[in-house]
């Protein structure tokens, strides 16, 4: 089809399952590839859900009896990244588009100008949001949406979730971190990291109002406006079905399986002329990888959210590349530290990495 480049869809699909949300991604991304479907803006909501990355396996990242045990759906996403919580908190927002449009195909340059863009909409209403490398928007240093994209062909998908009134504890306790991690300093220290429109405003703003917000951000961004299309075309409707029997399914959800027993999680302390460290590691044993990492302590660093953003920089980093990406990191990130170099960080992690290689040992 002959896309116009002024005029964009806006289709909200609302409140529905995630397989149902899986599927609409795997239909919208398939048909905008093929060219049978305009550019896109997609709103969207779960209800309690826990969503893995495509290259994740169940066993791993989520709590499984947990979420049976409070109705969370388990879905997995057809896009790379980590395991998140959803549910009617939160909205969804979703791009369909070619990388003709973004006049690139970067995905740090593609992340940088949609959340550029995002964020003065988020702003509309009330708030200071502004784009954080790589892919977070923030207000005062606290993530109010992540965001994430992916490639099929020419066409984009760029995926983001905006916190209206989130429980972080919830989040937490389906993620497979061990319950007797999930303290009260943990927890406030996640809860430290985000932030909620509703807590920023003192309520929380109409959903109504957030995506009319969104969508006046997006159309002035890309010169263009928007024509509302809420229901998908018969062709759109067949193609979902279709793909809806291949998610809404255990072998799906099940696609990638790594055993529980190939994942741990190792903490240690680790003392620094510049205060104690406490690292908190999920280690992939089976990939040798470092899957997440959390780093806590009576240290001083200026920015303070240099931790977040080192934290976000060693996700799924395999284990011998740790020093090179520390490296990598601080030299490209101005900070203060007091008594503190990064070889503490690399120490400190390391050291905790060798508990981890000898519990998985013994």
């Amino acid at each position: 089809m002959s896309r116009d480049k002024n005029h964009w869809r806006l289709l909200d699909t609302g409140l529905r399952p995630a397989a149902e949300n899986m599927a609409l991604n795997k239909t919208l991304l398939e048909m905008h590839q093929e060219g049978s479907i305009p550019h896109t803006l997609r709103f969207l909501q779960f209800p309690p859900s826990a969503l893995i990355g495509f290259h994740q396996s169940v066993e791993q990242e989520l709590r499984e009896d947990y979420c049976r045990e409070q109705g969370i759906a388990i879905q997995r996403r057809i896009t790379g990244g980590g395991a998140i919580y959803f549910d009617q908190t939160q909205i969804g927002w979703e791009l369909y588009l070619d990388k003709q449009v973004m006049g690139t195909a970067d995905m740090g340059e593609i992340a940088k100008r949609i959340c550029t863009a995002a964020a003065k909409g988020i702003s509309a209403l009330g708030v200071n949001a502004v784009f954080r490398p790589r892919n977070d928007i923030e207000v005062d240093g606290k993530k109010v949406s992540g965001t994430g994209g992916a490639f099929d062909g020419d066409s984009i998908l760029y995926q983001g979730t905006l916190l209206v009134d989130f429980d972080v504890e919830r989040m937490l306790r389906v993620l497979k971190i061990p319950a007797e991690k999930l303290n009260d300093k943990m927890i406030e220290s996640a809860r430290d990291r985000v932030a909620n429109l509703k807590d920023l405003l003192g309520e929380a703003p109409s959903l109504a109002d957030v995506k009319q917000s969104m969508m006046i951000a997006f159309a002035e961004e890309f010169e263009l406006t928007f024509d509302v299309e809420n229901t998908l075309s018969p062709i759109e409707q067949v193609r979902f079905e279709e793909n809806l029997k291949e998610i809404d399914s255990e072998d799906w959800i099940r696609l990638q399986h790594r055993p529980a027993s190939a994942s741990i999680n190792v903490d240690g302390v680790y003392k620094t002329a510049g205060g104690l460290m406490r690292i908190t590691i999920g280690l992939d044993t089976e990939r040798d990888h470092i899957k997440q990492l959390w780093i806590t302590g009576d240290f001083f660093v200026n920015p303070r959210r240099m931790i977040v953003d080192l934290e976000a920089a060693l996700k799924d980093t395999p284990v011998a590349d740790l020093s090179r990406v520390i490296n990598a990191f601080f030299d490209n990130y101005p900070v203060e530290m007091l008594m503190l170099g990064r070889d503490d960080f690399i120490n400190a992690i390391s050291s905790v990495l060798q508990r981890g290689v000898v519990e998985a040992v013994g």
